[in-house]
C-alpha cells in the first residue's frame, strides 16, 4: 500500500487539470480553441486580452495537459490537446447549467430574448427532405477548420448582405459555437426580420463534431 505523501501527490498532480479551469479567461480560451486552432495574437484579439495575459493564460493551460503548441516562425499556434479535453470542458460548462441557477441567469443576459431551436435528429431529417438549409454563422476561419456537411458558411457579420443567397421558401438554421454562444440568436433574429422561417441548432460544431464520432463505430458495424 502506497504512503500518504504518495497519495497526496497523486490528488495533488490531478489538481493540477482543476486549478487551470479556475479562471474565466482561461475557460474562453478553450471555448475558443474547441473551434479552430488559433495564434497567441488571434486569440488574444478575438477575447479582447492583452497577447501577454493570453500567453500566461495559455502557458497554465499548456502545463495542465489542455492544450498543444507549436512555433510557427514567430508565432505560436495552440490546439486543444484531444478529443478528452473537448469532452471534459463541454462536460464543466453543461454541468454548471445545471447545477447554478446563476449560469443560467448570466446565459439569459447575455444571450437576450430566447429564439426558437431545433435538435440534431430533426435537423438531420429536415436536410435530408431538402425543407431546411443550414448556416454556420461563425467567423470563416472557424468554418473552415472543421464545420457540419453540408453548412454554407455566411459569418454573422456578412449575413445582412448576403440574405439573397438564402432561400424564402424553405427554414433556415442557423448555428455558431454552441449553446452559450450569441451568434445563432442574433441571426435568427435578423432572419425573421427579413420574413424567413428561421431557427437556431441548439449545439454547436464542437458538440456535433463528438457526436458525429461517437455514431461512426455503430454505422461501421
Amino acid at each position: 500500500m502506497g504512503s500518504a505523501r504518495s497519495k497526496d501527490a497523486l490528488f495533488e498532480a490531478i489538481a493540477v487539470m482543476g486549478k487551470a479551469f479556475a479562471s474565466p479567461r482561461r475557460l474562453e480560451l478553450l471555448d475558443l480553441l474547441a473551434q479552430a486552432p488559433r495564434t497567441v495574437d488571434e486569440l488574444a484579439r478575438t477575447s479582447g486580452q492583452s497577447t501577454p495575459n493570453t500567453s500566461q493564460h495559455l502557458q497554465a493551460l499548456h502545463a495542465a495537459g489542455f492544450v498543444t503548441r507549436v512555433r510557427e516562425g514567430t508565432s505560436v499556434r495552440y490546439a486543444l490537446a484531444g478529443e478528452e479535453v473537448l469532452s471534459l470542458w463541454l462536460a464543466l460548462r453543461d454541468a454548471s447549467v445545471v447545477q447554478l441557477a446563476e449560469v443560467e441567469r448570466a446565459a439569459r443576459e447575455y444571450l437576450g430574448e430566447e429564439v426558437d431551436a431545433i435538435g440534431r435528429d430533426e435537423l438531420i431529417t429536415r436536410m435530408r427532405s431538402g425543407e431546411a438549409v443550414l448556416v454556420d454563422v461563425r467567423p470563416s476561419e472557424e468554418f473552415d477548420a472543421g464545420h457540419i456537411e453540408g453548412a454554407r458558411s455566411i459569418p454573422l457579420a456578412e449575413l445582412e448582405h448576403r440574405l439573397a443567397e438564402l432561400p424564402t421558401d424553405r427554414e433556415v438554421v442557423a448555428y455558431c459555437r454552441g449553446p452559450f454562444c450569441a451568434y445563432a440568436h442574433a441571426a435568427v433574429r435578423q432572419l425573421r426580420a427579413s420574413g424567413r422561417s428561421a431557427r437556431r441548432l441548439d449545439e454547436g460544431w464542437p458538440e456535433w463534431r463528438l457526436a458525429s464520432r461517437a455514431e461512426t463505430p455503430r454505422k461501421a458495424a
